[in-house]
Formats: C-alpha cells, sequence, structure tokens
C-alpha cells in the first residue's frame, strides 16, 4: 500500500473540512455535485472508448496499492543467476526459470536459454517496454482529462447559477445564496482536479518511471548474462542505473562486522 497516496488525501480533504466544519453543510450541493462530475465523466466518455474508461478502476490501484520493487533485489536475482550460469553454463538456468517471480526477467531468461540472438532479444524486449509505456500513458492521460474537465464544468455550473441569481434580482434576498451556489461548482471543481484527478496522474506517471527503470535493468543484466561477462561487472552496471540515494540506504543496511579482537598468546 502506497501510504503517501491515502495520506495526501485525508491530510487535503481534511484541512479543508476542518476549516469550514461550523459552516460544512454550506458546501454541500447536489446539483453542483452533477454538474461538475457528471459533465466531466461524460466529456471523458465522449474523449475515450467505454474499455479505456472503465479500465481507470484497475489502473488507480496502483496510485494507492502499488509497491515499487526493490531494484537491488533484481539486479542480485541478475547477479547470482551470472554466477550460476558462468559455473554450469547458460542451460543450468532452465531450472532456475521457474522460481523466478518477475515476469519480464523470466521471459527475458527463456530467450536466452533458448539460444535467442543477442541483436534480436534485445530488440524484443526494448519493443515490450514500449509497449507498457503506452499503456501506462493511457492511464495517465485519462486522469489528466478528468483533471481538465472537473474545473472546466465547475465554470459551465457557475455560470448556470449565475444565469439563474440574475433572473431573480428583483428580490434582493435570494442573491447572496444564488451567488454561494453558483461559485460552489468552481470549488468542487477545483478539489476534484488538484487534489484528486493531477495528483493520481502524477502518481502512476512516477510509478510507470520506476517499473520502465526496473525492465531497464533486467534488459541489460540478461544480455550481459547472454554475452558470458562477469558477474562483478555485471553488478557494477547495473548498479549505475540506480540513484545514488538508494545505493547509499542500501550500503548502510549493510554494515560489516567489526574485526575480532586479538587474544594475548597463551604461555
Amino acid at each position: 500500500m502506497d501510504i503517501t497516496t491515502i495520506f495526501g488525501i485525508i491530510v487535503g480533504v481534511g484541512l479543508l473540512v476542518l476549516s469550514v466544519k461550523r459552516d460544512l453543510f454550506l458546501f454541500w450541493n447536489v446539483p453542483s455535485l452533477m454538474i461538475t462530475f457528471g459533465g466531466a465523466f461524460a466529456a471523458t466518455l465522449i474523449n475515450y472508448p467505454l474499455p479505456q474508461v472503465l479500465s481507470v478502476i484497475r489502473v488507480s490501484r496502483k496510485a494507492f496499492f502499488g509497491r515499487p520493487d526493490k531494484p537491488f533485489a533484481i539486479i542480485d536475482s541478475i547477479v547470482g543467476l551470472a554466477e550460476k550460469a558462468r559455473r554450469e553454463g547458460i542451460l543450468a538456468l532452465d531450472h532456475e526459470i521457474p522460481v523466478i517471480k518477475d515476469d519480464f526477467l523470466r521471459k527475458a531468461l527463456q530467450h536466452v536459454v533458448d539460444g535467442t540472438d543477442r541483436d534480436v532479444l534485445k530488440d524484443r524486449l526494448e519493443k515490450e517496454i514500449g509497449y507498457l509505456i503506452e499503456r501506462h500513458k493511457q492511464g495517465q492521460e485519462i486522469f489528466v482529462s478528468m483533471g481538465t474537465y472537473c474545473p472546466a464544468f465547475g465554470m459551465v455550473g457557475t455560470l448556470m447559477g449565475l444565469i439563474m441569481m440574475l433572473n431573480q434580482l428583483d428580490d434582493p434576498k435570494k442573491v447572496g445564496p444564488g451567488m454561494a451556489v453558483a461559485i460552489i461548482t468552481t470549488f468542487y471543481g477545483a478539489m476534484a482536479a488538484y487534489l484528486v484527478c493531477l495528483p493520481i496522474a502524477g502518481k502512476l506517471k512516477v510509478r510507470s518511471n520506476e517499473e520502465v527503470l526496473l525492465k531497464e535493468v533486467i534488459i541489460e543484466g540478461v544480455l550481459s548474462i547472454h554475452g558470458g561477462e562477469a558477474p562483478r561487472v555485471i553488478g557494477d552496471k547495473l548498479k549505475a542505473y540506480v540513484s545514488p540515494r538508494l545505493s547509499k540506504s542500501a550500503q548502510k543496511g549493510q554494515v560489516e562486522e567489526p574485526p575480532a579482537a586479538e587474544q594475548p598468546p597463551k604461555k
């Protein structure tokens, strides 16, 4: 579970509720909700095919429950496979493939064991990453579109409310409440866009970049195994993909034990 996404939404909504807790019911208006969210959803249906819109629920789970794989765990696994291949040969990896959890790594190693040409293998794996990026972009674009439509339909609701308010200018008592209802749709649109839709689109982009980076590490590692490079060289090469901050945190977790004190010689 990604606690930062849930915590951010809870904090944002909670602070707004606390700031207006005395007049909370003034910010509840069903027609304004229907105009803002109903209009944004309708525009999204017009812009995208129905299967892509329905897939937004599945895609949004990555923003709340996505857990990025640890890059060093993948690197250690690849180095271990390289050591086995160096000792026993490439075909020895055939017994390791069924126990590999990562689908991409398992598929890439299967190609290596099957004797696929290096250039062909690299082209296939890079194309798969390209298709993955395109699929991820579709989910991101839907949330960006919704983040664009919500404020727009909030303005539409405001204009509709102003029109109805101006029609009742002969009764000054209705001008104030009418103005409040007219403006609240803009509030709904801004909240939906800048607290939910656009931040989720940004989190999905971060998740996509992390997944693509891991797959690039896997490609480089598998191609290095295919080329018969030394495991130590492969490990150093793959660690270059990881940010220095992650490298330092991983090194802190591997504290070397101090050497034992020398005992005085027995007489």
